[in-house]
C-alpha cells in the first residue's frame, strides 16, 4: 500500500515539475511585456519594441513546449491568457500612448482604452472557443490574435525606427487609424491563419529551415525592417486567409450534405 502511495507521489510530482518550465516562461513574458513599460517611459522606444518581440517569442513557445512535455494545466491556461493581456494589451497601448497618442489629449487616451478592452474580449472568446471539438477550423482564428494585434497597433513606431526616412507618414492620422483597425479586427470574426496545423513535406524540411535561418538572421541585423515587413506581409495575409477560408467552408458544408443523404438513403 505504502509502495503504490509513494509511485502516486513521484508522478504527482514529476507533472508538477513538468507544469513548471512552461508556467516559468509565461511569467518571463509578463516581466518582459512590463518592463516594456518602463522602457517606454524613459524614452527608450527601441528596446521597449524589442521587448515585445521577446514577449511574442516566449508566448509562441510557452503553449508549444507544454504540450510537448504534457506540461499543459488550467492554470497555465488562464496566466498565459493574463500575460497576452499585459504583454500585447497594456504594453503597447501604453508604448503608444507615450510615443504619440498623448499629444491627442483625451481622444489619445480614448484610444487606449479601446484597443485594451477589445484585446479583453478577445481573449476572453478565444479561451470560450478553446474548449470546442477539433475541427478544421483549427487552422483559423476568430479575428486577429493578441500578439499580432499587439504588433500591428506598434507598426507606426516600428517604422519610423527604421532607415526609411525617405518614407513620409502622417503619424496624426496612421496611428489612430492603425488602433481603431486593430481593435475592429481584434473582435471581429474575421478568419485569420493560426498557422497551428501547417504540414511541411520532406522534402521541403530543408528549404523550410533554410528560410527560418534566413529570416532571424536579417531579424538580428536589421530589426526594425524585418519587423516593418513581417506586419505588412501579416495584413496582405487577410485577405488571402478570409477567401480560403469561405472555400473550405463551402466544401465543408457540401460534404456534410453529402453525408445527410447517404443517411436518408
Amino acid at each position: 500500500m505504502d509502495l503504490k502511495k509513494n509511485n502516486l507521489q513521484m508522478i504527482s510530482e514529476k507533472k508538477n515539475v513538468r507544469m513548471l518550465l512552461p508556467n516559468m516562461l509565461t511569467l518571463i513574458g509578463v516581466c518582459i511585456g512590463l518592463t516594456s513599460i518602463r522602457f517606454a517611459l524613459s524614452g527608450e522606444f527601441h528596446l521597449a519594441i524589442i521587448a515585445i518581440i521577446f514577449a511574442a517569442l516566449i508566448d509562441g513557445l510557452d503553449g508549444r513546449i507544454a504540450r510537448l512535455i504534457k506540461g499543459t494545466s488550467k492554470v497555465g491556461k488562464e496566466l498565459d491568457s493574463l500575460t497576452d493581456m499585459i504583454s500585447f494589451g497594456v504594453a503597447p497601448a501604453f508604448i503608444m500612448y507615450f510615443w504619440k497618442l498623448n499629444s491627442f489629449g483625451r481622444l489619445g487616451w480614448l484610444l487606449c482604452l479601446i484597443y485594451v478592452i477589445c484585446v479583453a474580449l478577445r481573449l476572453a472568446r478565444f479561451n470560450v472557443n478553446s474548449n470546442q471539438e477539433p475541427s478544421w477550423r483549427d487552422n483559423f482564428f476568430e479575428g486577429v490574435p493578441s500578439p499580432a494585434g499587439g504588433i500591428l497597433v506598434l507598426t507606426p513606431l516600428i517604422i519610423s525606427l527604421t532607415d526609411l526616412n525617405y518614407i513620409n507618414i502622417n503619424n496624426n492620422i496612421v496611428v489612430p487609424a492603425f488602433f481603431i483597425t486593430t481593435s475592429l479586427l481584434l473582435i471581429s470574426k474575421f478568419p485569420t491563419y493560426s498557422f497551428k496545423k501547417i504540414v511541411i513535406q520532406r522534402k521541403a524540411t530543408i528549404f523550410l529551415l533554410f528560410g527560418i535561418i534566413l529570416f532571424f538572421g536579417l531579424l538580428l541585423v536589421y530589426p526594425f525592417i524585418m519587423i516593418s515587413l513581417s506586419a505588412i506581409i501579416y495584413l496582405l495575409l487577410l485577405p488571402i486567409s478570409y477567401f480560403n477560408y469561405q472555400k473550405l467552408k463551402k466544401q465543408n458544408n457540401d460534404n456534410d450534405i453529402e453525408d445527410d443523404s447517404e443517411d436518408i438513403l
